[in-house]
């Protein structure tokens, strides 16, 4: 999965809360209270934040097969039939989309 993280991320995680302006690739500081970043440390949150969001992309496609089962439904059938569905389709999904080492 691509995410585009760009310069308003990395400034709302460099300078949270700061007032600013960008128009296009100009950047208007407003804010008189925080210190504006400099481009390379803008560039720099960039890189940092988008390894973050690629590093995640096993977990992001766990959820989307997670958010498809009925587990309450197949927990309590997995009690009432001595079976083990949940934990094999659980299982598989985490085959299927390993954590990273």
């Amino acid at each position: 999965m691509i995410n585009n993280i760009n310069t308003p991320d990395a400034l709302e995680s460099l300078t949270p809360g700061a007032q600013w302006v960008l128009r296009g690739d100009e950047l208007e500081w407003l804010d008189a209270e925080q210190t504006q970043p400099t481009d390379s440390a803008i560039a720099s949150k960039i890189v940092e934040l988008q390894s973050q969001y690629d590093g995640q992309e096993y977990a992001r496609l766990r959820k989307a097969k997670y958010d498809l089962l009925n587990q309450d439904e197949m927990r309590f059938d997995d009690t009432v039939n001595s079976t083990t569905t949940w934990v094999d389709a659980i299982n598989a999904i985490k085959v299927e989309h390993p954590k990273p080492a």
